[in-house]
């Protein structure tokens, strides 16, 4: 055999290995939701135990929204701010526990494609947005109790306009940064997420393209997004904190004291499981650990918020108390 000959029959192998490899290669048009299948006996008591808070947090939200819209008393900055929040929480629930209660109570892990990319690209929106936010609630607070005589001045109505409107825009870029970069990539196999929910990193996992871009992004996104959010509505609480301190009255300033403290511990635990979920890359590795931090930030803080921030107000009491009256003396007709 000549030497061009053999160079063909080479360039004819290898052109057919790859077509042989190319033919063997699948790619994914659905994902399988691993969840707590490692946890067979507990199916039934998670799906009620995630039923009821699914419709404690959804009960939740949607009456401290209904309430700060009907109310006159509640259309205020701080009440303004807790009428978005319920208003996300609501949303923001409804994007992960559907999926999940369904997957517990059926065993039917499926989720297509397009159905994955879509939950990933809600969740990151409704992640951010929460962290803007809970930044945005922090700095009202801090205006009213520790400059009160200028708050009514700093917190017009258009400021509190443009607060909200700058959470979700920097929410609906980050979201579709993510979800585009997340599309470009290519799915090949396996198809099993090791998770409750189409999340970020579990997700790389099962790429085979080359991931480094958007792993870039992530990160720096994260240390822009969810590092400087954190670090200034610390900022604002340990400020508040220190000004209620020196209240003269003992009854108030322990009152004070509850209510920011109860905040704070939302708002670190919070960004405490999302801190270790998304910017300590250890934690990217035990998928067990990483669904136990996911359920703080995705499963009990929008139960907790409407609890803490809301229900337990007094003016948002009062409010309730009224509505009820007015309902029951409907009903009596």
């Amino acid at each position: 055999m000549s030497e061009s000959q053999f160079s063909r029959t080479a360039a004819l192998q290898r052109k057919l290995m790859e077509n042989v490899e190319w033919s063997n290669q699948t790619f994914i048009t659905e994902f399988i939701l691993l969840g707590f299948g490692n946890l067979p006996e507990l199916q039934t008591p998670l799906f009620l135990l995630f039923l009821v808070i699914y419709i404690v947090t959804m009960a939740g939200n949607i009456l401290t929204l209904v309430l700060v819209v009907a109310d006159q008393h509640l259309h205020t900055p701080m009440y303004f701010f807790l009428g978005n929040l319920s208003c996300l929480e609501t949303c923001y629930t409804s994007t992960i526990l559907p999926r999940l209660l369904a997957s517990l109570l059926t065993g039917d892990r499926n989720i297509s494609y397009s159905g994955c990319i879509t939950q990933l690209y809600f969740f990151v929106f409704m992640v951010t947005a929460e962290c803007f936010l809970l930044l945005a609630m922090s700095y009202d607070r801090y205006l009213a109790i520790c400059n009160s005589l200028h708050y009514a001045a700093l917190m017009r109505s258009w400021v509190r306009i443009q607060l909200m409107s700058g959470s979700w825009i920097m929410a609906f870029f980050t979201s579709t940064l993510i979800t585009l970069l997340m599309a470009r990539l290519t799915f090949c196999g396996p198809n099993k997420i090791d998770h409750f929910f189409c999340d970020f990193a579990p997700m790389l996992k099962l790429s085979c393209s080359d991931t480094s871009l958007i792993e870039v992004v992530n990160l720096l996104l994260s240390f822009a997004i969810i590092l400087p959010t954190f670090l200034l509505t610390l900022m604002c609480y340990v400020c508040i904190i220190a000004t209620v301190l020196r209240i003269p009255s003992t009854t108030e300033r322990q009152k004070a004291f509850s209510t920011c403290s109860s905040h704070l511990i939302v708002v670190a635990t919070f960004y405490g499981s999302l801190i270790i979920s998304y910017m300590i890359p250890t934690a990217g590795t035990a998928g067990d650990l990483r669904k136990v931090f996911s359920v703080f930030y995705t499963v009990l803080t929008p139960l907790a918020n409407p609890l803490i921030y809301s229900l337990r107000n007094k003016v948002v009491k009062e409010a309730l108390k009224k509505a009820g009256g007015k309902l029951a003396a409907f009903i009596r007709r």
